[in-house]
């Protein structure tokens, strides 16, 4: 899981998926599913993520805080809408936007969540085929704000191994004992995915934040025929017009 997965995954030379449910992965998946290109960025937001926007002719997303006092865009899927058709994003964050940039030189490269997770796993068994690879799915987790010095900042994210064994379920193929274990969490909580959600160390997080709205968003399942994709360096829609309902 999160950046080494990501790196050694595309290292392999397999096609690489990444899951980051709350919620880079549903926000591009949003983003994408109504015309937009993203361009993933690895933190921080700084003069070179500024440069990189302006070049593209890009707007570098805010922070959900900031967006929410001055308005625009940002890591909530909830501020994008059909009116961004045709725009390109420059979209930061510390864990889904790290995880796809690292993964950059993989075959193929797709980001899904619980929004899209039958069509991701559909466009990625047919990718699966023609370019004769292997399929990794990257559970990205979160990062601990209150990590010591020397420790891992890494925290599991139980949002991402559900949303992960939910495109799992739908891959053909053989499965990794990693993957099982996201299949089987999948399966055996698929009927309580937001109760559950929400009150996870990431739910909790972002309610507590006041971002509730974005939680409820975000663990709808199979509401959206988006599938990301990477090409020229940004996410751009594998099923063309198709969006969400």
């Amino acid at each position: 899981m999160g950046e080494r997965g990501a790196r050694a995954a595309a290292e392999r030379g397999d096609i690489v998926i990444i899951v980051d449910v709350l919620s880079f992965s549903s926000a591009v998946t949003t983003a994408v599913g109504y015309g937009a290109e993203v361009r993933p960025y690895r933190p921080p937001v700084d003069e070179e993520a500024k440069a990189c926007a302006e070049k593209l002719g890009a707007e570098l997303v805010a922070g959900r805080a900031e967006a929410r006092r001055v308005g625009g865009h940002s890591l909530s899927p909830l501020t994008y809408t059909p009116a961004d058709a045709g725009k390109r994003f420059v979209l930061c964050s510390p864990n889904g936007a790290a995880c796809a940039q690292l993964a950059g030189s993989a075959p193929a490269l797709l980001v899904g969540c619980l929004l899209n997770a039958s069509a991701v796993a559909e466009v990625a068994n047919r990718l699966r085929r023609e370019l004769r690879a292997n399929v990794t799915v990257v559970p990205c987790g979160e990062k601990w704000a209150d990590a010591r010095e020397g420790e891992n900042q890494l925290r599991p994210g139980i949002e991402d191994y559900i949303g992960a064994g939910m495109i799992l379920s739908g891959l053909e193929g053989s499965l990794s004992p990693e993957a099982m274990v996201c299949k089987a969490t999948y399966e055996n909580v698929r009927g309580r995915i937001g109760e559950l959600i929400a009150a996870c160390a990431s739910g909790r997080e972002l309610r507590e934040k006041g971002f509730g709205e974005v939680v409820e968003f975000c663990v709808r399942t199979d509401v959206s025929r988006a599938v990301p994709i990477m090409r020229d360096g940004r996410f751009v829609n594998a099923n063309g017009d198709d969006a969400q309902d």
